[in-house]
């Protein structure tokens, strides 16, 4: 078997029956659930129907098990489930409910197990799987496996079903590999946005308030003030306009969006007036508000594209388990926009859109990949508008010479839609920006304009957003910088640290009120704490871009000595000359950045 990236996936779903057999040799009492291979690794999830709890000591054991199976150059061999109905009796005899309950499920499928072997052909263990697997457990390389934790998974994920346990593990063909991928998990540890949250005092999520609901605290507030700012800019700089809409609207304006039909689930209702037959609901989408401002006035195909935007704020009810920080909440604000416009506008707005999402990405330093989403099994609409809708997305990306995967099958029911991925500054991928066109909503409210024939037509309409969520970006950002927000966007953009309060607190605090009145964020720390100490907090702790040390010098030349978090020293400067150069880097976001 070649040994590359395709194949690593058989390599740990393989590893997955590795650990399975190790977890039922040393827990006898554990119950299989399933074992897939991920993007990452691979998992299990198993019932210990005694209520045991695995524990970190109890991976290093199933680690240790797995090794001595893998000693063995034991065989993978298929085998066809011929007698259903009998290996489903088995299987309930031996108390394994899940593998029946999968079985019964798949009995029309032509069901298969992958056994065990030892060389004398015993059967030390079988799992019902479709496979492929490795040949033997030769290929794999016991010091090039990590269990990695323990976590909670309801059985088919469903919260009403029992809570099994799930390892959680990875496998590599080499040690070099997997030391490799423990190196960057250690790296995506320390940026974790929810730990750097605390220690740089940018939000919190408190239980009494709700789960998923985020308090921004005023480091973060300023972040995202200066992002809402480069956002109403860019917007009104590309002919958009920007609106506001209502929290909440009658049941019967999701009745006519359809949304009741299809996300009544993960929606949240106000309770009725008793003297009132009218239900409210909170937004959980921004669309049909925008669709009536559309509607409160006539179009003609002159008026064409209407480009209207919101930084809209929606509520959708999310499983408590799901949530996680900034990166996945009940209530976020989403950088909404949505177009109007004819079918022969249509591949010209969608290059202006990306157009948009590639300079803005630009400034945070982030590439991106690109899918195109076709058309799902259950959609609504006209078959025609589809392939015009599929061809015009692609027609754009392909006058571009944008390369990009096509997800067949996976737009929304709505519409086709290309999804923008972002890449971090570690090489994680996150969903951000799409483009989604949808025939059904224009449909729905009846939405017209006047084409030049004087006939109505119903206009083209593209739902799109940049960041996504502004939550949900600034965790990105978070981790993306590891907290060290460059200097346009830090909360606190200079400190400035006097050597001695005594004889140069007058000099510091003068400095101080200076850069103020320029705009600048900045922060006299004239503790009673050493130089050192105080310089060192600001730079490595609280990740300030810059600390201005002032003593005798810098007060006699009215100078800073300065330093800049990650470099160290990069001279000394003019108060004015400092200010100017802060403020050129500042407004050029990074472009201009002093001592680059």
């Amino acid at each position: 078997m070649e040994k590359n990236n395709e194949t690593l996936s058989v390599l740990r779903h393989s590893c997955s029956h590795i650990m399975a057999q190790a977890v039922q040799k040393l827990f006898p009492q554990a119950k299989l659930a399933i074992g897939p291979s991920t993007a990452d690794g691979f998992y299990y999830d198993f019932d210990l129907t005694d209520g045991y709890a695995f524990t970190q000591e109890d991976l290093a054991k199933i680690e240790e098990e797995m090794k001595n199976i893998i000693k063995q150059n034991l065989v993978f061999e298929k085998y066809e489930v011929e007698d259903v109905d009998a290996k489903i009796a088995e299987f309930k005899a031996e108390g394994e409910i899940y593998k029946a309950e999968l079985l019964e499920e798949h009995r029309n499928d032509n069901p298969t197990l992958y056994l065990t072997k030892d060389k004398e052909g015993n059967v030390l263990f079988n799992d019902l799987c479709a496979g492929p697997h490795i040949p033997n457990t030769s290929y794999i390389k016991g010091n090039a496996i990590k269990l990695l934790k323990v976590a909670g998974a309801y059985w088919r994920g469903d919260e009403k079903n029992k809570m099994l346990q799930r390892i959680y593990a990875t496998a590599y063909w080499n040690k070099e590999d997997l030391q490799g991928y423990l190196t960057f998990l250690e790296e995506a540890e320390k940026r974790d946005h929810r730990k750097l949250g605390k220690q740089l005092d940018l939000f919190s999520v408190r239980e009494e308030l709700g789960g998923g609901l985020v308090l921004w605290h005023p480091n973060l507030a300023i972040v995202r003030e200066e992002i809402e700012n480069y956002w109403r800019t860019e917007h009104r700089k590309r002919g958009y306009v920007i609106v506001n809409t209502p929290q909440i609207a009658k049941s019967k304006l999701w009745e006519i969006s359809g949304h009741m039909d299809h996300y009544k689930e993960n929606m949240f209702f106000i309770q009725k007036d008793e003297d009132s037959d009218d239900q409210f609901v909170v937004k959980p989408m921004n669309c049909p508000f925008h669709i009536l401002i559309y509607q409160a006035n006539r179009h003609s195909y002159r008026s064409l594209p209407l480009r209207m935007a919101e930084l809209g704020t929606v509520y959708r009810r999310e499983k408590s388990g799901a949530l996680a920080g900034l990166t996945r909440v009940q209530g976020f604000t989403q950088d909404d926009a949505h177009i109007f416009c004819t079918p022969e506008q249509l591949v010209n707005e969608i290059n202006e859109i990306i157009d948009f999402v590639s300079d803005t990405m630009k400034i945070f330093n982030m590439n991106f990949e690109v899918e195109l989403s076709t058309r799902p099994e259950s959609y609504v609409g006209e078959l025609a508008n589809w392939d015009l809708a599929e061809a015009g997305l692609k027609e754009a990306m392909d006058k571009r010479g944008m390369q990009y995967e096509i997800n067949e099958g996976d737009g929304a029911f709505y519409g086709p839609k290309i999804d923008f991925k972002v890449k971090d500054a570690i090489g994680r991928t996150w969903q951000c920006a799409t483009i989604q066109l949808d025939f059904n909503l224009p449909e729905r409210f009846g939405i017209k304009y006047q084409d030049k024939d004087g006939s109505m037509k119903t206009p083209v309409m593209l739902h799109r957003v940049v960041f996504g969520s502004m939550e949900r970006f600034h965790g990105i950002l978070i981790e993306h910088y590891a907290g060290a927000f460059p200097a346009w966007l830090a909360p606190n953009q200079v400190t400035i640290v006097p050597i001695s309060n005594d004889k140069h607190a007058d000099y510091a605090e003068e400095v101080y009120n200076k850069m103020r009145a320029k705009g600048i964020r900045v922060q006299l720390d004239d503790r009673s704490e050493s130089m050192n100490y105080k310089i060192r907090e600001a730079l490595q702790q609280h990740k300030v871009p810059y600390v201005c040390v002032v003593g005798d010098k810098e007060k006699e030349s009215n100078s800073l000595a300065v330093r800049k978090r990650g470099v160290g020293q990069v001279g000394t400067f003019e108060v004015d000359e400092f200010i100017n150069k802060l403020l050129d880097e500042i407004q050029t976001k990074g472009v201009n950045e002093i001592g680059k």
